[in-house]
C-alpha cells in the first residue's frame, strides 16, 4: 500500500514525452521525493478528458484557455505555469509555398492559397488547438486542398510531413529531438503568436475522491521550485535548451 501511495498517474502532452523532457525531469523528482510517476502521453484535449473522468491524478499540458476552463468547471484545483517554448512552422527546404521568414498569419494564408501539403495533428492537442487559432485568426475557413489531418501525435505528424514534403506546425522541443528530418527545416519562427505555455494542474478530489491530490501537489511544489525549474532549464539537445522555466510569472 505504501508503494501505491507514492505513485501518480500523469496525463500529459506528447511533446513533453517525445522531446525527452520527462526522461530527464521525472528521475530527478523521484530521486528527490521517492514518488513514481506514470505518464500517459496524449494530446492536451485527451489529457484534460482523462482528468475529467478521474483517470489521472495530475495534468501537464499546454492549452491555457482549456486549462483555465478545466479549473473553472471544478475538475482541477489550481493551474500553475511551469515553462514555455514555442511553436515553429516546419516545411521542405524548397519551400514551395514561400512562407520562409513570414509572420505566422501570412504563412498560413500562403499555405491555403497555394494548396500546399499540410499535415495537421487533428487530435485536439495543444498544438492542434494553436494551429486552429492561426487558421481562424487568418480568416481562413478554406485551408487549401493540401490540408490533411492525421489524428496522431507530434512525432508521427513530423514523420508524415518529412516523408511527403509537407508543412507541419510543431513545438520546438519535439522538433529538436526529431531525427528523421530529411530536407525539412524551420521556416517560420519568432512570431510572438507562436509562444507555447505549459501548465500543471492537480485533479480535484471533490469530483473524484480516489485521486491523489496531496501527492500531486508534491510534484507541483517541486516542479515550480528553484530545483525543479533548474532541472527543466538544464535539459538540452545539441547544446540548445528546449524548455524555459517561468513558474510564478
Amino acid at each position: 500500500m505504501a508503494c501505491l501511495a507514492q505513485s501518480l498517474v500523469m496525463a500529459s502532452t506528447t511533446s513533453t514525452e517525445q522531446s525527452g523532457l520527462f526522461q530527464h525531469l521525472l528521475p530527478e523528482f523521484k530521486k528527490s521525493t521517492g514518488i513514481e510517476i506514470k505518464v500517459v502521453a496524449l494530446g492536451t484535449g485527451q489529457a484534460l478528458d482523462m482528468g475529467r473522468r478521474g483517470d489521472a491524478d495530475i495534468l501537464f499540458v499546454h492549452d491555457q484557455v482549456a486549462e483555465e476552463k478545466f479549473v473553472a468547471d471544478g475538475f482541477g484545483l489550481k493551474r500553475f505555469s511551469v515553462m514555455y517554448n514555442d511553436f515553429v512552422l516546419i516545411g521542405p527546404a524548397s519551400d514551395p509555398a514561400k512562407v520562409a521568414g513570414k509572420e505566422i498569419m501570412t504563412a498560413f494564408k500562403n499555405l491555403a492559397t497555394t494548396n500546399a501539403s499540410f499535415i495537421s495533428r487533428g487530435d485536439k492537442s495543444g498544438t492542434h488547438a494553436a494551429e486552429l487559432r492561426y487558421w481562424k485568426n487568418a480568416n481562413l475557413e478554406n485551408k487549401g486542398a493540401g490540408y490533411k489531418e492525421c489524428g496522431c501525435g507530434m512525432g508521427p505528424a513530423l514523420n508524415i510531413a518529412a516523408s511527403t514534403d509537407a508543412y507541419v506546425l510543431a513545438d520546438r522541443g519535439t522538433w529538436l529531438s526529431f531525427k528523421n528530418r530529411g530536407s525539412m527545416k524551420i521556416l517560420v519562427e519568432g512570431d510572438s503568436r507562436l509562444f507555447n505555455q505549459y501548465g500543471v494542474i492537480a485533479v480535484n478530489p471533490a469530483k473524484h475522491p480516489h485521486v491523489k491530490a496531496d501527492i500531486a501537489q508534491k510534484f507541483i511544489d517541486w516542479v515550480v521550485s528553484p530545483t525543479g525549474q533548474a532541472v527543466i532549464a538544464g535539459y538540452k539537445i545539441g547544446g540548445e535548451q528546449l524548455f524555459f522555466p517561468n513558474a510564478g510569472k
